[in-house]
């Protein structure tokens, strides 16, 4: 009873190492195939991004005590 479990197992797990390197190779195959034959790969368009920043700066704010310790 435990070898059917453990084919099916290691058939799920083969299938999805299988699964995610198609991914992977989707994703950059284009870029590896053009790097073996030793050309450049296309460049997708790169768009500036704006970063907001602050234009005053606040002080830091200190603590102040309520009381102070009787001497």
């Amino acid at each position: 009873m435990i070898a059917p479990l453990g084919t099916l197992a290691f058939l799920a797990t083969l299938w999805l190492i299988v699964v995610l390197g198609a991914s992977i190779l989707e994703e950059s195959g284009a870029r590896i195939a053009a790097s073996l034959r030793g050309k450049a790969a296309s460049r997708s368009l790169s768009v500036p991004v704006r970063v907001r920043t602050r234009s005053r700066f606040q002080q830091p704010m200190r603590a102040k005590p309520r009381w102070r310790a009787a001497a």
